[in-house]
């Protein structure tokens, strides 16, 4: 039976259960808990350290009332980053490949920013529909394209996560199919190919980590506009 290289996106099932399930539940296995001790292990130090910066660097151009979404964007990203890793083992499959996680993740939090935004200051959040100083003329192909702009923003988030990390599972895997397909024919270049692959294995780890803090960073861009 000759596979497609895009079943590897496709949801794997058990009888009948979709298992994606587990695979949004494997994060919270791997992320420890901190202990009451004084002095915590490895793993809690450098889990620690990197949420401390990350939150610094992220909410340091908002006001206070910005900082309310720490916690949630914090957790956001741990979770996109465990996704993004996790589906880079062996046999493992990948959420984060599919569109419609990803826009069910950028559409509530673009919506919450837009909702604040209008709650907090109404005027402020309309007048990015129609900049200061445009010709009369211009006014009503500015709101429409403004508008336009505003509601294709969660579905630039998703349509970015996914197809960056569905291009590099495509790379990875046509690259090893040529090193077993090369390996008896061509061993030279079978090693050369092998190389390039172990090359693009951490490009990938790489890339992960970047479009997790990508994605919740334009996220926090747009709460900025809205407090």
């Amino acid at each position: 039976m000759t596979l497609s290289f895009f079943d590897q996106f496709m949801s794997p099932t058990l009888l009948g259960t979709p298992l994606i399930i587990l695979a949004l539940m494997a994060p919270s296995l791997i992320i420890s808990n901190p202990s009451n001790r004084w002095l915590n292990n490895r793993l809690t130090t450098l889990q620690s350290t990197f949420v401390t910066q990350f939150t610094a660097q992220i909410f340091s151009p908002l006001n206070a009332p910005g900082h309310k979404w720490a916690l949630m964007l914090t957790s956001l990203m741990m979770f996109i980053i465990s996704l993004n890793t996790l589906g880079l083992l062996p046999y493992t499959f990948t959420p984060t490949t599919q569109l419609s996680l990803n826009i069910g993740l950028a559409v509530p939090l673009w919506l919450a920013t837009v909702i604040v935004g209008m709650r907090n200051q109404p005027t402020v959040a309309l007048g990015h529909f129609l900049p200061e100083g445009t010709p009369t003329p211009l006014i009503p192909v500015l709101i429409i394209i403004e508008t336009i702009s505003l509601f294709i923003r969660p579905v630039a988030l998703g349509v970015r996560l996914t197809a960056n990390l569905t291009a590099g599972h495509l790379l990875m895997q046509l690259i090893a199919t040529a090193v077993f397909v090369l390996l008896p024919l061509m061993p030279t270049i079978a090693i050369i190919t092998a190389t390039i692959l172990f090359l693009l294995t951490i490009l990938e780890v790489a890339v992960a980590l970047i479009q997790a803090y990508v994605f919740v960073l334009l996220i926090s861009l747009y709460l900025q506009e809205n407090v």
